[in-house]
Parts: structure tokens; C-alpha cells; sequence
């Protein structure tokens, strides 16, 4: 299957997937694509993942706010700017700092994010994560090879 040349702005972007509190656009699927992703991640302070793996690289770029991401043993603020890049495999995971921060999300061949994030909209309810969702939350994520970390 090949993958076909395509243009997204502003004004045709598909409507935001709800994902523990993050507002995920999807830009670029696998299936578009033939290999990597591209999403466009917006969040108010207190949102985003926990600490979490998954077969697949990513990378993100801070684009405005304030984020702080978990990987390895370290803690970093990421500011409008900052770039991480996440081989397969490495616990990682982020919070974000100020309302309205936005960053884009760049996964390698093999990814499953968008698939993911499409499960988890559908599937969770649409809010940063309470007690009581966590069960169906941790069986979407293993169902696209990602993985907590306790």
C-alpha cells in the first residue's frame, strides 16, 4: 500500500480525540502515512500520561506552555522549543505545567499511538483520569502495546 500526498490546515483538521485529559489531533496515522505519526497535543495544567512504554519511538516538540516530562530517572521543564526524543521501550511520561500548552507528538514505524488515542476516546471517559476509569484505561492501553508503569 502506498501512501498518499495530502494537505492539512487549521480549518480542516479533524475534531480533537479525548486522551486522560489531552486534547489529541491526529495530523498524520500510520495508514496515511505508511509508517510514522504526527499528532498535535493540547492540555491544561495537571493533564497528561503517566509514567508508560510502548514498542515504538517518539519524539516531542514543545510548541507553547510549559511541560514536564518523566524519562529514565530524570525530571526536565520543557519550554516552547524543547525536543525529546524517546527510543522504543523507554518509560516516559509528562505533565503539563500551564493551561493551553500545545507540543506535537512524532512516532517512528510500527507506531500504534493514533489507534490508541482513537481507543481510548471512544472507549474512557473524556476527563483527566479518576479512580474508577483506570481498570478500562490500563486494558485499551495493553491493547496497543502500551505498557504503565507502576
Amino acid at each position: 500500500m502506498s501512501a498518499t500526498a495530502y494537505v492539512l490546515s487549521p480549518d480542516t483538521y479533524p475534531k480533537p480525540l479525548s486522551v486522560v485529559g489531552v486534547d489529541v489531533t491526529v495530523l498524520a496515522s500510520a495508514d496515511a502515512t505508511n509508517g510514522y505519526e504526527v499528532t498535535l497535543q493540547e492540555g491544561n495544567a495537571g493533564s497528561g500520561p503517566p509514567l508508560h512504554s510502548h514498542p515504538w519511538d517518539e519524539c516531542f516538540f514543545v510548541l507553547s506552555g510549559e511541560v514536564e516530562f518523566s524519562f529514565l530517572d530524570q525530571t526536565v521543564k520543557a519550554v516552547p522549543g524543547t525536543m525529546f526524543h524517546l527510543p522504543a521501550g523507554t518509560p516516559h511520561g509528562f505533565q503539563i505545567k500551564q493551561d493551553g500548552s500545545r507540543m506535537l507528538e512524532m512516532t517512528g514505524k510500527g507506531s500504534r499511538s493514533t489507534q490508541m488515542f482513537v481507543g481510548v476516546d471512544r472507549e474512557v471517559a473524556h476527563r483527566a483520569p479518576r479512580p474508577e476509569d483506570i481498570p478500562l484505561l490500563l486494558d485499551v492501553l495493553a491493547r496497543h502495546d502500551v505498557k504503565v508503569e507502576v
